[in-house]
């Protein structure tokens, strides 16, 4: 709240439901915290969840799916895990193979109408770097450029219209453990820029 935004180099362990864990996520850290906020900050009154993993945040989406006050946004690769989905507020699955162009494209027409029509006060943003082309659970084609700019995007807008964010790493699971660091480390390098 002070200073804008707040990063967790780890977390987005968005697989773990109210009463069980799933997924390898025991707990689920940005449900329990946008609880805790809504309980203990007045100024936070809705929240936007922001999952951009390529997997769906099914735990995330059962906790929240009958609490109005916080708003469950997921983009995800349609056949990948988990194979049954929950309901998200708004879920867009991806076809195998999306590139940069594509998956760039549907968030840049999704989110601003979402800050409009949810308006909230606070936003999590699940960063996971499984979207990568290198991933070898993903099934999707991004590169990292285009991993950077998706990350770009989503912070510069939450800037923009002064909304606090907090980051989770997620999911990551490339070959060669330098592209996951990497992309990991594009994310905070854009915090830095925008916000210090």
């Amino acid at each position: 709240m002070q200073h804008g935004i707040a990063a967790n180099i780890a977390g987005g362990t968005h697989h773990a439901f109210a009463d069980r864990g799933e997924g390898f996520c025991l707990l689920n850290d940005q449900a329990a915290a946008a609880n805790y906020l809504l309980a203990n900050e007045p100024a936070v009154q809705k929240v936007l969840i922001v999952d951009l993993d390529v997997h769906q945040g099914n735990g995330t989406a059962a906790i929240f799916q009958h609490k109005p006050r916080v708003f469950t946004f997921s983009m995800h690769g349609a056949r990948n895990y988990p194979h049954r989905k929950e309901q998200s507020d708004l879920d867009l699955p991806l076809p195998d193979q999306t590139d940069d162009a594509t998956y760039l494209k549907l968030l840049a027409d999704t989110m601003p109408r979402l800050l409009d029509e949810v308006q909230p006060d606070f936003v999590f943003y699940l960063a996971g770097v499984d979207v990568l082309a290198t991933d070898k659970l993903g099934h999707l084609a991004l590169t990292r450029e285009g991993c950077r700019q998706r990350d770009e995007f989503v912070l510069e807008l939450c800037h923009r219209h002064q909304l606090p964010v907090v980051v989770c790493m997620g999911g990551g699971y490339s070959e060669r453990i330098a592209d996951i660091v990497e992309a990991h480390a594009n994310t905070f390098r854009i915090m830095q820029e925008l916000y210090f």
